[in-house]
């Protein structure tokens, strides 16, 4: 139970607050307090205090992204998203808040296991090769408002990575997701690609955050994960949270899940993947994908990558770097023999049984969250869940009327 001692407030409270003495709250967790609009600048200060890189949603380049911020006013906002397949775009909005938007073409993923990272570098001396340099050491992170789906891949790459599922532990991804704190933003105005409550990842956060917060009117119903939640809440202003309020975080996410764009059946898709080897599906999703790759760049789960050596002429080193790769690459499967998938119908038809079914063998979950990302940054617009739909022999969900109205 939450022990509280009135005392006057660290800061102004914003408008809407009860006309009460402020409480400090020393909760337990999974403990809801109520956090004022102001109090997310206070929450920063507070990351910053404790050493962490805070990174959250801003504006770049046209898109929103996760860049590295200082202060609250730095935050994307007074902005939504429209997404279809094939085309993103950001619109102005009247709203002063953080709900409007969905993800952008970046996820966390690129924090834990970077685009590029050098894994060592060595020269020759007296005969012998000496270890100069491996990794950097990984920042300590914030991550701020980042959605459910993004914290789901997170989890998702947390087996990926982990020693129990593969031979090798990457000691890179291990450091920075064990100093990383979360700051999630339930979703309550989800966009026209999203399908997160068909795979069971949103609306809201479940576990694996330290704070998650449902925005309201005037402020955001804060619940805390983890002793580090704990620990930064005791540095805040807030107070316990009214029936209504919460009542209203509840009706938030609720239409949420009802106004999703897209619908998926996980489980059905998975099972009738299983057995789609040869259907002849693939030969019509063939004459549409371009193999670009964009999908796998984008997806926030997937952990395809290459390494290349290299030397430098002018101190005699040599390097070691791993980068990002797509098994939709021709040179991908590359052997002695050739290409194992050499056509671009054998290479979607691997990633999207992949994705949503050999997945599941491999680390016990799905590889798909639902953020949608895959179908925005489609330059051919194909649509994952209308493809997984018609290898079962099925109509995909189109968005419901809802949805449409709620982004119109």
């Amino acid at each position: 139970m939450a022990q509280t001692t009135e005392t006057s407030s660290p800061g102004t409270p914003s408008a809407g607050w009860p006309s009460q003495p402020a409480q400090v709250l020393s909760p337990a967790v999974g403990q809801e307090v109520i956090l004022s609009r102001s109090g997310l600048g206070d929450l920063i200060a507070a990351l910053r205090r404790q050493e962490y890189q805070v990174v959250g949603p801003v504006r770049d380049n046209g898109v929103i992204a996760l860049g590295p911020i200082t202060a609250a006013d730095q935050l994307a906002t007074h902005v939504s998203d429209w997404q279809n397949p094939g085309e993103y775009r950001l619109q102005e909005s009247d709203l002063d808040s953080y709900s409007q938007y969905v993800v952008g073409p970046d996820s966390a993923k690129r924090y834990v296991f970077p685009p590029v990272m050098r894994l060592f570098r060595m020269r020759v001396q007296d005969g012998q090769f000496k270890f100069e340099a491996g990794p950097p050491d990984p920042p300590k992170l914030a991550l701020l408002l980042i959605r459910p789906c993004d914290l789901a891949a997170l989890l998702v790459m947390d087996r990926v990575f982990s020693a129990v599922h593969r031979c090798e532990t990457d000691l890179y991804f291990r450091r920075a997701r064990q100093q990383m704190c979360i700051v999630v933003l339930n979703c309550t105005r989800p966009g026209q690609n999203c399908f997160c409550e068909s795979m069971g990842t949103g609306p809201a956060a479940s576990s694996g955050f330290d704070l998650a917060l449902t925005e309201l009117s005037d402020g955001f119903l804060m619940k805390v994960g983890s002793a580090l939640g704990v620990r930064l809440v005791a540095e805040l202003h807030t107070r316990l949270p009214l029936p209504a309020e919460v009542e209203l975080a509840k009706l938030r996410l609720e239409l949420a899940r009802q106004r999703m764009g897209r619908r998926l059946d996980a489980a059905q898709a998975a099972e009738s993947l299983q057995n789609a080897i040869e259907h002849p599906h693939w030969d019509q999703v063939a004459k549409r994908c371009l193999a670009c790759g964009n999908c796998t760049m984008v997806c926030p789960t997937c952990f395809c990558s290459g390494v290349s050596d290299s030397n430098d002429l002018c101190d005699g080193s040599v390097s070691r770097t791993r980068s990002w790769d797509s098994c939709f690459t021709y040179q991908f499967t590359y052997t002695t023999a050739g290409p194992v998938r050499s056509s671009v119908r054998a290479r979607y038809r691997h990633w999207l049984r992949h994705k949503l079914c050999t997945f599941r063998e491999q680390f016990a979950c799905s590889g798909c969250v639902g953020c949608g990302r895959c179908i925005t940054w489609c330059p051919a617009g194909i649509d994952l869940t209308r493809e997984a739909a018609a290898v079962a022999g099925r109509d995909s969900a189109q968005p419901s009327q809802a949805a449409a109205g709620l982004r119109s």
